[in-house]
């Protein structure tokens, strides 16, 4: 009986024939050497509900220097205490679109992308609209060697604020330099500031000038520009973004050694070019069980894809409707707080915790999906398949797991047969299927979605050549 181990995530290609395989809801750990199969599919976490705002969407959250979290759902800026009460605090002119925010242990600073800005005094209490001739507004605000870094949108330039205070001076600001593209967005990692251009980038670093403290990194040149401001994270010590080249391909990047290196697939670069929009895009990290995770959605798109670092690998992260439909995933922004990884909900208002406990998105199912690899003959002969075995956890309650299969090289998949994974107890429940037909090229992929720890390994598989 062979052995169909799964050494990679999702790779849908751009010819199915090459590849047609879905990760879903599953991130893959790499298990110690010796072990039957290599990976192991681990479940996403769920979402477990802590509060809602009774708003739409959240915009953005942030967990301060002093151990508060704040959150903006539609035009209210909240504090959000240990227990999940929501405080109202103040209001912003605009009610959606992403808000980036960061403090300097005294002033937090909001900025939405428009010319508008505001400013919480965390010692104080007070939220203040900024009005000052140095400030412009911004995509984004960020924080480095005391002070605050902006870009004035719509424009090549990037501004700072004094150093240690909230107070703009209308002379402290430069250039992105190395090209005429426009500023798009600025990423900072280990105190370096990466100017993400339309279609180039560069670095620059804090020198001490008088005049204006930062410069250009020397010989730091990036030809590959971001398509989407709110794309941009740090992760690890390095930036991520979703980048575009002035051919006008779309990819996903990482910094390396002050430049940078793609990390998306072909497959996934060629699925970006069918999306409608992508300048909607949002990025963020998070860390849990050892992997840290990008997490990179596109609202139009309706889609959720999320890199792992610890094998640079990518899955689907997708959220399954009423009509057993796929959609990007609910979260629409990110903090680490108190303990908790919490994400606001781009739709409803409701804030949640993920949750590696919780097998369900706030009560509903999540739909675990895993294609296989294509299964075919050297000589193209037809195959006979005698049986099937999900190598799968089992055992920790009643569940049920389907086992689908296209024999026309991915392209449509017949109706799922289902298998019970045991009950509780039956830790060595063998999940089989048995006379499963012939076929010249067959991909096989099994989905579950009952609320229940489990995990997968691969499959073992009896086939044998039918030479008629």
């Amino acid at each position: 009986m062979g052995k169909a181990a799964l050494t990679t995530g999702a790779y849908q290609t751009k010819s199915i024939i090459a590849g047609a395989q879905r990760c879903i809801n599953l991130y893959m750990e790499q298990n110690p050497e010796g072990v039957v199969f290599p990976f192991t599919h681990y479940p996403t976490p769920g979402l477990t509900t802590v509060a809602s705002s009774g708003q739409t969407s959240w915009r953005g959250l942030y967990y301060a220097s002093n151990n508060q979290l704040y959150g903006v759902c539609g035009n209210t800026f909240y504090s959000i205490s240990t227990d999940w009460i929501l405080s109202p605090i103040g209001t912003l002119a605009s009610s959606t679109g992403t808000v980036s925010m960061v403090d300097n242990q005294v002033d937090l600073l909001i900025v939405d992308g428009t010319s508008a800005g505001y400013d919480y005094n965390i010692t104080t209490n007070t939220f203040t609209t900024i009005n000052q001739p140095g400030f412009y507004g911004s995509n984004q605000v960020n924080y480095v060697d005391g002070y605050f870094v902006c870009n004035y949108p719509g424009t090549r330039e990037w501004y700072i604020s004094l150093i240690n205070t909230a107070e703009f001076d209308p002379l402290y600001y430069a250039s992105k330099s190395g090209s005429p593209d426009n500023l798009v967005g600025i990423g900072i990692s280990r105190r370096y500031i990466y100017l993400l251009g339309e279609f180039t980038s560069e670095v620059w670093f804090n020198a001490g000038n008088t005049s204006f403290p930062f410069q250009i990194l020397p010989g730091s040149f990036i030809q590959y520009g971001c398509a989407a401001t709110n794309s941009i994270a740090q992760m690890d010590g390095e930036v991520y973004w979703l980048a575009q080249s002035p051919q006008g391909q779309a990819y996903v990047c990482r910094s390396q050694n002050f430049g940078a290196v793609q990390i998306s697939t072909f497959a996934m670069d060629q699925e970006f070019q069918t999306y409608g929009k992508l300048s909607d895009a949002i990025g963020y990290t998070y860390e849990v069980n050892g992997h840290f995770f990008y997490v990179l959605t596109f609202p139009q798109a309706n889609k959720t894809w999320v890199f792992d670092l610890s094998n640079n690998q990518w899955n689907e992260w997708l959220w399954t409707d009423n009509d057993g439909n796929f959609n990007r995933h609910r979260s629409n922004c990110f903090a680490f707080a108190n303990g908790n990884l919490v994400v606001g909900d781009w739709q409803n208002g409701n804030l949640y915790v993920l949750d590696q406990n919780n097998y369900s998105d706030f009560g509903g199912p999540i739909v675990r999906v895993r294609s296989f690899y294509h299964t075919e003959d050297d000589d193209s002969n037809r195959l006979r398949y005698k049986q099937f075995i999900a190598e799968m956890e089992s055992g920790n309650a009643p569940a049920t797991v389907y086992l689908s299969w296209s024999d026309d090289r991915g392209k449509t998949y017949g109706n799922p047969v289902s298998q019970t994974m045991g009950t509780t107890g039956q830790y060595l429940t063998s999940i089989s299927w048995w006379r499963l037909g012939m076929a010249r090229d067959r991909v096989f992929q099994l989905q579950w979605s009952d609320p229940v720890k489990t995990a997968l390994n691969g499959a073992f598989v009896d086939v044998a050549q039918n030479h008629k």
